[in-house]
């Protein structure tokens, strides 16, 4: 954990050429998290953008599309919030989490219909859907799938609990 980077900077700018360079370097962590900025790794930063070049460099590179901010964002809710239907496709196309709730309960396609994203809604509509299936297959074949943020899940867990022994 640390706070904002060159890396998350370039990746919010939309700046390929730095992205890149700092990439083959391995001089920034993808999975970073600002925790000046709500835990957004640059991952997050790209696709709220729709910087989707940035956005294919750093999956390359390691990114993990299923990380979360600190109000349980991934990055198909940033993608849903501000319209990114192309960012959307790519996340669904690499088996990305785009169905999971966030801490008020909403999904990405909650955040797509509040923002009036018609294109994503009905997208994400389909998407769950292929995305529960794909979930059911890969667990009943014993496949690896990358749809958790073990750190913020443990600190829901904690947070859950310390709830429960102070009520």
């Amino acid at each position: 954990m640390g706070y904002t980077t060159v890396l998350h900077q370039a990746a919010a700018v939309g700046d390929y050429d730095l992205v890149e360079e700092i990439m083959k370097k391995k001089s920034c962590d993808p999975n970073q998290k600002d925790l000046v900025w709500n835990k957004k790794t640059p991952l997050h930063r790209a696709t709220s953008r729709g910087r989707s070049e940035v956005f294919r460099i750093l999956i390359e590179n390691g990114a993990r599309a299923c990380l979360r901010t600190d109000n349980g964002w991934t990055a198909a809710h940033f993608a849903a919030g501000s319209g990114r239907l192309t960012v959307l496709r790519l996340l669904h196309s690499l088996h990305a989490p785009v169905d999971k709730k966030d801490t008020s309960g909403d999904k990405p396609v909650r955040i797509a219909e509040i923002y009036g994203h018609e294109d994503c809604v009905h997208f994400l509509e389909k998407a769950e859907i292929e995305s529960r299936n794909y979930r059911q297959m890969v667990k009943l074949n014993g496949l690896p799938l990358d749809d958790t943020d073990e750190e913020w899940e443990q600190e829901r867990k904690e947070a859950r609990l310390q709830e429960k022994t102070s009520n």
